[in-house]
């Protein structure tokens, strides 16, 4: 398992239940060493007293946390490297303290020499030897006295704080931000740029231009990679979308987060006209759906497609209100422009022309037609056919 934020916190909750077994081990054969015994015939009897119960604590702490290890979905794929790493430390500190502890404690503990055993030792009035009165612990142990006999002096007032706190504990978990995985800064932005659709290649490659132009100027960014068409597209669903990924100064060499940036961004990307540009913090771990323009994804669905993109531009139009929202788009592509050609069969047919010959022709000139293969020193280079520029943007031209 990696070092990640889950088994770091599997680890943090651990601490006190490795040190828990330890601590009970220690107390119980020190009490025998207080008592007189030498140090081995106390870890000896010590750790036979008290075996069996961290045996038992041990064992009832990790059958708390091995459930989760079993559970499914999205949270358990998440949630199985903290349960199995939470048990096994709870696993080997029980080992731990149960074998080396005793030990190491008939090794290295001695018996203060002058001591007297603790129930010969004299105490103060309210029953605490006055060894413990004394230093940094006395200290400690004289302020919990004074504090806890003005709680015990204020019941009444104690209890009323106590239910303040925990209105305001209930408070704050409605109102206090709350998030599935938090936002983490990986040194890194993702931007997604989408013209409109129909967009000419070269346009698209002069306004991705414009943007990254804007991006390099930013003082914290270190380097971008920027790709229009190809794998692009695939990926994020149409020709007129392109990306780019922005690699950030380490996070100690600038004062501002990567959310931070993308505010700072978002304002000078929107004067690009022609072009609307999508900033994005990737998620540390990505669950479900699929790469697209926006963090998060709702999807509509239905055997009917016109009732379908109706359903979707309602509410797209519908959440466009929402003042929470922004980064707000669809990937329903139905307003590409678009030509209908209606083959005259008869005058075709006269010619001698047949309607694929026609559908090949209009291939030839707008598809991808692989008509020959340059072969180089080290690649080879496709040869592609297609009609002039000048031809290619004029409806007319199919006449």
């Amino acid at each position: 398992y990696s070092l990640d934020n889950l088994s770091m916190m599997a680890l943090i909750l651990s601490v006190g239940f490795v040190v828990d077994d330890a601590i009970v081990m220690l107390e119980n054969i020190y009490r025998h060493v207080e008592d007189g015994e030498d140090p081995l015939t106390a870890s000896l009897v010590g750790s036979r007293e008290i075996g069996f119960t961290i045996v038992s604590m041990t064992l009832s702490l990790a059958a708390v946390f091995i459930p989760v290890l079993f559970m499914g979905g999205v949270l358990g794929r998440l949630f199985r490297e903290f349960s199995v790493t939470i048990c096994v430390a709870i696993l080997i500190s029980g080992v731990v303290s149960v074998t080396l502890t005793p030990m190491l404690c008939s090794r290295f503990l001695q018996r203060p020499k002058g001591a007297h055993p603790r129930h010969d030792e004299p105490a103060t009035a309210d029953g605490v030897p006055a060894s413990e009165r004394t230093g940094v612990f006395g200290w400690f142990l004289n302020g919990y006295d004074r504090s806890l006999q003005v709680v015990l002096r204020h019941r009444a007032l104690t209890m009323v704080g106590a239910l303040l706190v925990l209105a305001g504990t209930g408070w704050l978990f409605v109102f206090v931000p709350k998030g599935f995985i938090p936002d983490q800064d990986t040194d890194q932005i993702t931007v997604t740029t989408e013209a409109a659709q129909g967009t000419a290649y070269e346009k698209l490659v002069r306004y991705q231009g414009q943007v990254a132009d804007i991006i390099r100027q930013d003082p914290d960014v270190v380097a971008l990679v920027s790709t229009i068409g190809g794998n692009a597209a695939q990926t994020l669903g149409g020709p007129n979308l392109g990306q780019l990924v922005v690699h950030l100064k380490p996070r100690g060499e600038r004062k501002l987060l990567a959310n931070d940036i993308i505010q700072r961004l978002r304002p000078q990307l929107d004067t690009i006209a022609g072009l609307r540009v999508y900033l994005q913090n990737p998620p540390t771990v990505r669950i479900g759906g699929q790469v697209s323009k926006s963090l998060y994804q709702y999807s509509l669905r239905s055997p009917n497609r016109e009732e379908l993109y109706a359903a979707a531009q309602a509410l797209e139009k519908a959440l466009s209100h929402e003042p929470g929202l922004v980064d707000l788009t669809s990937d329903l592509a139905i307003t590409s422009p678009q030509v209908d050609v209606e083959i005259d069969r008869d005058k075709a047919a006269a010619m001698n022309v047949t309607a694929s010959a026609i559908e090949n022709a209009f291939y030839d000139a707008y598809g991808p037609r692989w008509v020959s293969t340059i072969y180089a020193p080290v690649n080879e280079y496709k040869v592609l056919l297609e009609l002039q520029p000048q031809y290619q943007g004029d409806p007319s031209a199919l006449s």
